[in-house]
């Protein structure tokens, strides 16, 4: 990430997520902090002969009452869930064309992408197998593509400034938070940034069939227990979140109180399936978010883990924290919610971040759904949540093709109460 200047700090004003546990940010974190368990047998037509049987599912949402039908035939669903996020996140920022019509060069647009939309994809290929070339879409040719959703989100919103996507595995969300906040540290006012994927359909599912880390274990509550004894793979998870992050000044001089600030972010790459590599790797990439965020690894109030659910790449997490962060390491707050929901790919890491967001709004750490007999050495959240101060917040991402990312996030102002604060504007 471009080191924040401090006369441009970037702060995270709106969130828009759309996940398997919930539509929206209020309904998202209820379901997080109660430590509810949504992961079920996949339902998606196709599906059900695969031998990868568990995975979140998004239910609760009807693209049509969210998105045109002029967007919706020219998209896959992973375009539409970042679609729908990225709207709810500009309401929550009251951020609306009014603010922009004049200046739309000032906003921007990035999105990262795991393996762009593989259902729409899948579609067109099958009219043109099975019926010729004359049945297959116009829109096949961006549908699928991985940087479709940064593109339909611009032109659909007008949004005519830096725009980009990010492709570096699942670490991508964080480094596509990092990317938009170079933007900002360079002038532009404000990006709508973060990432959705859709991989529950058949031939995406067949692609994810060749990771070893993946889980096949057909009992939900069993599939997906990273840092036990019993870990045996994550589970895929539809959905995601986008946010708004703009430069501080923009959003005050519109009179939105920041929600967090982003501070600190670095990246580094051990190699794929090298998760023994991943420990060192894991701890550069948090010294360097934390070098850049000044700030000491004691100031840590909560880490929201990686947890791939690999018994050796858990181990390489725990140990990461404790070469990161010293003794501090085993002492800190560790919460995976995303056992409850899955693995959302490039989609994950960017809900851990809202999930941290909120996390310091509300003062309490969520815990980490199905987990209980913890058997490393880290104070990992389990059965219910954990009320604390929580002032600093460190993300952590992974990816299987040996992409590690770690993201600080600082509460937004310290003199006030962050929750109270964003529910008056609001209101």
């Amino acid at each position: 990430m471009t080191d924040p200047r401090p006369d441009r700090p970037t702060v995270i004003t709106g969130i828009g997520v759309v996940a398997p546990n919930g539509i929206g940010a209020d309904v998202f974190w209820k379901s997080t902090l109660e430590g509810i368990c949504v992961l079920d047998r996949i339902s998606r037509e196709g599906c059900d002969r695969l031998p990868l049987r568990v995975g979140g599912e998004v239910r609760d949402l009807e693209p049509r009452s969210l998105v045109e039908d002029r967007f919706l035939v020219q998209t896959d669903r992973f375009t539409h869930f970042a679609m729908a996020a990225a709207d709810l996140a500009l309401a929550d920022a009251r951020l609306g064309r009014a603010d922009y019509q004049d200046t739309p060069y000032d906003i921007g647009v990035v999105t990262a992408s795991g393996s762009g939309g593989g259902e729409f994809g899948q579609r067109e290929l099958q009219n043109l197998w099975g019926q010729g070339s004359r049945f297959v879409g116009p829109y096949q040719s961006i549908a699928w593509f991985y940087a479709a959703s940064t593109g339909q989100i611009s032109i659909r919103g007008g949004f005519k400034g830096p725009c980009g996507v990010v492709c570096s595995d699942e670490a991508g969300g964080l480094d596509a938070i990092a990317h938009a906040a170079g933007a900002i540290a360079r002038g532009t006012g404000a990006v709508i940034v973060g990432s959705a994927e859709a991989p529950l359909a058949p031939y995406s599912m067949v692609c994810q069939l060749g990771y070893e880390d993946l889980s096949l274990a057909e009992d939900p509550a069993r599939a997906y227990r990273p840092f036990t004894a019993d870990a045996c793979g994550f589970a895929p998870a539809e959905g995601g979140a986008m946010l708004v992050v703009e430069e501080e000044s923009t959003a005050l001089g519109r009179g939105v109180l920041p929600r967090a600030l982003v501070a600190g972010h670095a990246a580094t790459f051990t190699g794929a399936a090298r998760w023994t590599d991943s420990r060192e790797g894991l701890a550069h990439a948090i010294q360097g978010a934390l070098r850049q965020a000044r700030c000491a690894p004691e100031e840590i109030d909560v880490v929201f883990a990686d947890a791939l659910g690999v018994p050796e790449a858990d181990r390489a997490e725990a140990l990461a924290l404790t070469d990161a962060l010293g003794s501090h390491g085993r002492r800190v707050p560790v919460t995976a919610p995303k056992t409850g929901i899955g693995r959302a790919y490039c989609g994950g890491p960017v809900l851990d971040t809202a999930t941290a967001v909120l996390a310091m709004e509300h003062g309490v750490v969520p815990p980490t759904p199905n987990v209980f007999d913890v058997c490393h050495d880290i104070d990992l959240v389990t059965g219910k949540g954990r009320r604390v101060p929580l002032r600093t917040a460190l993300v952590l991402s992974r990816g299987l093709m040996g992409s590690n990312a770690a993201l600080v996030l600082r509460a937004a102002d310290p003199g006030r109460t962050p929750s109270t604060t964003h529910k008056e504007q609001k209101r």
